[in-house]
């Protein structure tokens, strides 16, 4: 898309907040991560024939472009190792991608650095895959890149998967729309090891919704039933009544959503996270205990956030802020971490929100 990896390469810490206008490629690089889940499960094809077909993933049209291509880095500093994964797709006729090329690298201290190409022409689908229960380096990248979840709470309506029932088997990994929130909270309650993840979750929403009291988090199926369903009900403090999921505004629901992603047992968290405009619909002091949550988090994983909100930014350090722009004369999306030593004078005086209004950062219409 606007992306151009010539010559730039994006780092992230533990957490890496990303700030600029409309149209500068922050979705842009999160469909990158949506796409990288696809290609895990071998469901490329599907994933571009769903989103516009392949001319709308190039930039502009396949006249101007006639092909992507990516790197991704895992690094190892303490025992300087980086793992690469590398991938190229060509336009090819249909509408489609094809691989021109996917390989895997390994590099250790100042050693030459060992590739192993997976495939060099023709397949529509990465071939990591066929390694998931292998082992060896291929496994591990996979392992990886597998663990790369996207997130977005946006859809509250009558009809979202929060306010459905959902399957309480199978429960292991928050879906990126939030579909089987029951489900997560079902298995962290009723599990030993887990419970007391699960009681921070709810003192956690208690401080931010002072009228909830629990989730009321029961099988829907009768006896016998091999897959029993669950929903996610509620009950008010000092009351008792116990009310359905309809019944929760749209930014509470968010708020159980991010705070059940976030405060989960850190052995369930993805390995990168990424949260697209998590502030929305939340109030001021909820967006204050968001950061919190993301740091909290960002310990045990790496979290990436798209955002908008000024009142977010101001929670975190300015080394944990990119900047997105769309520069005009390079003709690309280009990313600009900020330096806390040269921005030290600024915010002597100024909030990191206040030179982002104030254009000093950036990341401006």
């Amino acid at each position: 898309k606007s992306i151009d990896s010539e010559g730039q390469l994006i780092e992230f810490g533990g957490v890496t907040v990303l700030i600029g206008p409309n149209g500068a490629g922050k979705s842009n690089f999160i469909s990158f991560f949506r796409m990288i889940n696809e290609m895990t499960e071998n469901n490329l094809t599907g994933y571009i024939g769903g989103n516009g077909r392949a001319s709308s993933f190039l930039y502009f049209d396949p006249v101007t472009t006639m092909s992507l291509r990516a790197e991704i880095i895992f690094s190892n500093e303490e025992e300087n190792i980086k793992n690469s994964y590398r991938f190229g797709l060509s336009y090819e006729i249909g509408n489609t991608f094809g691989f021109n090329n996917e390989e895997i690298a390994y590099k250790k201290d100042d050693l030459p650095e060992e590739r192993t190409v997976l495939q060099t022409v023709g397949f529509r689908e990465s071939l990591l895959n066929q390694y998931k229960r292998a082992v060896g380096r291929e496994r591990v990248i996979y392992d990886l890149l597998k663990n790369f979840s996207v997130y977005q709470f946006h859809n509250t309506s009558g009809t979202a998967g929060f306010r459905r029932s959902c399957n309480i088997s199978g429960a292991s990994t928050l879906l990126g729309d939030g579909s089987n929130l029951a489900s997560i909270l079902y298995a962290m309650a009723n599990n030993s090891a887990t419970s007391k993840y699960y009681k921070r979750i709810v003192s956690r929403i208690n401080a931010i919704f002072p009228q909830f009291d629990d989730f009321v988090l029961e099988p829907l199926g009768k006896e016998g039933v091999a897959q029993f369903q669950t929903e996610l009900k509620w009950k008010e403090k000092g009351r008792g009544q116990i009310f359905a999921p309809y019944q929760l505004s749209d930014g509470s629901l968010r708020f159980m959503a991010l705070t059940t992603l976030l405060l989960q047992p850190p052995h369930w968290l993805p390995r990168v996270i990424v949260i697209d405009e998590p502030e929305l619909g939340l109030h001021p002091t909820a967006i204050s205990d968001l950061a919190g949550m993301v740091k909290s988090a960002g310990r045990h994983a790496q979290v990436i956030l798209a955002t908008q909100s000024p009142r977010l930014v101001d929670e975190f350090e300015p080394n944990q802020i990119v900047v997105v722009e769309y520069v005009d004369r390079n003709k690309r999306s280009e990313f600009k971490k900020q330096d806390k030593d040269k921005l030290a004078e600024w915010l002597d005086r100024y909030t990191l929100s206040d030179l982002w209004d104030m254009n000093i950062l950036g990341g401006k219409p």
